[in-house]
């Protein structure tokens, strides 16, 4: 049996190939499934099963589509309310995938019919637990409904500690969420690998024999998560198809002007150092990296029509990261911005600031656009709170006068920033680290 790993450093999560070197399972696939068919190509095996662990809120998934591309049978819990056919699982069911063997476990918790797959070749054993066991910690169990967190909580404690004891000390363990995703919570290790017995030593849901002080404390520290999560469920469920991933025909200039006249969301990809210095006026910064997508699909509002501006590489890799949450075929102008793109356009810039040059007399207005709980744990003295996330339909909060940005790394304030500047606000962008603060005798509070 061999384990292949697909990860999206983007999104926090990781698919897996599982492999007899001939027959292969294909386990949480996201929406690119081209991914997984080419490493499918690369080592020559075919792909005959599809499974889900569960029905998604941090991703749109490929596996109906990937399922029906190769024929192959797709596994989803008989419980899900889905629109599609699929090979519906039972609890305690088993699948021959080649010669593997293939169990489902039911591990209600992260969702309510939940399962991980128990895969067993050749004496070994391998645990793909979605979102339930995963390394250090366990997914979170607010993205249901609120109503149903304590309940979930206790199935999350219970379920993980029961496929620990059913997979075995010596199983490896393989799962989707944890490596950055809004759907872990606690503190998730990111590491390549660990088993069973590794995690009993380390994971607090395992060594942890207090359910309710589990309970209690998981559901103390949930934090935030994105607000397009409320959206992937219900795409999923009625059973995404592939995704258009090809360039469109780029935007003629006049239409680029005209979108930007029209107050629609023109979004630059560039460096926010790049931005700051110029940029088409009435446009935002949403620097393309690994932070894109997701603070992207958190902060404009959902659904509206979105325009790529940048280069030709970015402006592709951007289009991909975003059929990954069901933002398909965005229109795209091609270039640097500041270069003719938009001739007759006007090109305005701010300023950029690091924490040494905030002044220390006549304190201009310190936006924070952390999350709450960021802020909570320290925050410059006096400054005013306004999530990254909630920023677009609060900028009427914002006090009057020139605006000091700020977050934890650059990033969400460069975002914020370009906001307040479209605005017709007088803004400059703190891109620095926020542990830098102190140190430049930036005042701050507990």
């Amino acid at each position: 049996m061999h384990v292949e790993t697909i990860s999206t450093a983007a999104l926090g999560d990781r698919g897996y190939l599982v492999h007899d070197g001939e027959t292969a399972l294909a386990i949480d696939p996201q929406r690119d499934f081209d991914r997984v068919e080419d490493l499918a190509t690369r080592l020559g095996v075919r792909i005959t099963h599809v499974a889900e662990t569960h029905v998604h809120n941090d991703y749109v998934t490929g596996g109906l589509a990937l399922a029906e591309r190769h024929h192959a049978a797709y596994l989803v819990a008989a419980a899900e309310d889905v629109s599609f056919d699929r090979h519906p699982v039972h609890p305690g069911d088993t699948v021959a995938v080649g010669s593997m063997t293939v169990t489902a476990v039911a591990t209600p918790g992260h969702t309510e019919h939940h399962l991980a797959y128990l895969v067993e070749h050749d004496g070994r054993r391998a645990v793909f637990s979605g979102g339930n066991l995963l390394f250090g910690s366990v997914g979170r169990t607010d993205l249901v409904a609120p109503d149903r967190t304590t309940d979930l909580t206790h199935a999350q404690y219970r379920s993980a500690r029961a496929l620990a004891d059913h997979a075995g000390d010596d199983a490896t363990l393989h799962p989707t969420h944890g490596f950055g995703s809004f759907c872990s919570s606690g503190p998730a290790v990111v590491t390549d690998g660990s088993t069973i017995a590794e995690q009993r030593r380390s994971n607090h849901v395992l060594t942890d024999d207090d359910e309710q002080h589990f309970v209690r404390d998981l559901i103390a520290n949930l934090t935030a998560h994105p607000s397009y999560y409320s959206h992937m469920a219900p795409l999923n469920r009625l059973g995404p198809g592939a995704p258009d991933l090809s360039l469109p025909e780029p935007l003629r200039p006049t239409e680029l002007r005209a979108r930007i006249a029209d107050g629609q969301w023109v979004v630059d990809l560039r460096s926010r150092v790049a931005f700051a210095a110029g940029h088409l006026a009435g446009t935002v910064s949403v620097e393309y990296g690994q932070s894109f997508t997701t603070y992207l699909g958190w902060t404009l509002p959902w659904g509206e029509p979105v325009t790529l501006v940048g280069s030709e590489e970015d402006v592709r890799a951007a289009i991909r990261d975003l059929s990954r949450i069901g933002v398909d075929r965005p229109d795209a102008a091609i270039g640097d911005p500041t270069d003719g793109l938009a001739p007759h356009h006007p090109v305005v810039a701010y300023r950029r600031a690091t924490w040494s040059d905030l002044p220390r007399a006549d304190r201009p207005v310190v936006l924070d656009v952390r999350r709450t709980d960021e802020h909570a744990e320290r925050h410059v003295t006096g400054s005013l709170n306004i999530p990254l996330h909630d920023l677009v339909a609060r900028l009427d909060e914002v006090p009057p006068g020139e605006v000091w940005v700020h977050c934890a790394s650059g990033y969400r304030a460069g975002i914020a920033a370009s906001l307040l500047h479209r605005a017709g606000r007088d803004v400059v962008h703190l891109d620095g680290d926020w542990a830098e603060a102190p140190r430049a005798g930036v005042p701050t509070t507990p």
